[in-house]
């Protein structure tokens, strides 16, 4: 390339950054902290994953000690501080059961009610609203309970939703709509779960009709 060809080169660089190089600096200035800022994101959960881990692990200890103070200290924190992550979800419905072994219904209801309201999947959700029914069934606050089960269920907990559903309405002496509704258990849950249909049939039996 000859001096005259350098320098003609050299001036279409410079014309091309006078008119571009602004906009340039600025959008390799935006790029740079999009990709910090998702790479800050992805490090901080990944954080909160681990240390949530660590304490879904302290929670476990508590409940296989018994130690009902623990318990809630650990799931009340996990609540608080990662209620974001997966192991929130799980904290809560085991230190349910826990709770709810050890006497404390209050306990074990604000865990399920938590897991309703907040946790990241619909299965574990479906789960908590199942056992919640059930404390609303001990308590005989059966309105409460079929209000809960009301949302249209995930159909691999259709059967177990009308299932409740019927245990509630029969407490409550709807004989033909606790029917209608163990019919609809029956009806969903799969031929070889023999002893949950069993059980229903058993229900519809007792019913008459």
């Amino acid at each position: 390339m000859s001096y005259h060809d350098e320098q003609e080169s050299l001036e279409s660089v410079k014309a091309w950054w006078a008119k571009w190089g602004n906009a340039t600096t600025w959008i390799v200035l935006i790029a740079l902290i999009i990709a910090a800022g998702y790479n800050g994101w992805n490090y901080w959960q990944r954080r909160q994953a681990a240390e949530a881990s660590v304490l879904y692990d302290h929670l476990q200890q508590a409940v296989a000690g018994n130690d009902k103070t623990l318990i809630t200290r650990a799931a009340t924190y996990m609540e608080e501080k990662f209620g974001g992550t997966g192991y929130a979800q799980m904290t809560a419905l085991a230190a349910a059961k826990a709770l709810y072994t050890a006497g404390d219904t209050a306990g074990a209801k604000a865990q399920l009610q938590w897991a309703v309201e907040h946790a990241k999947d619909d299965e574990y959700k479906q789960i908590a609203k199942l056992r919640l029914a059930m404390i609303y069934l001990d308590e005989k606050n059966f309105d409460a309970g079929l209000k809960l089960l009301d949302d249209q269920p995930l159909d691999a907990f259709k059967g177990e939703i009308a299932d409740r559903r019927g245990d509630l309405l029969a407490a409550q002496g709807k004989r033909d709509d606790a029917r209608a509704s163990y019919k609809v258990a029956l009806g969903a849950l799969p031929e070889n779960d023999t002893s949950a249909r069993q059980l229903i049939q058993f229900k519809l039996d007792a019913l008459g009709g």
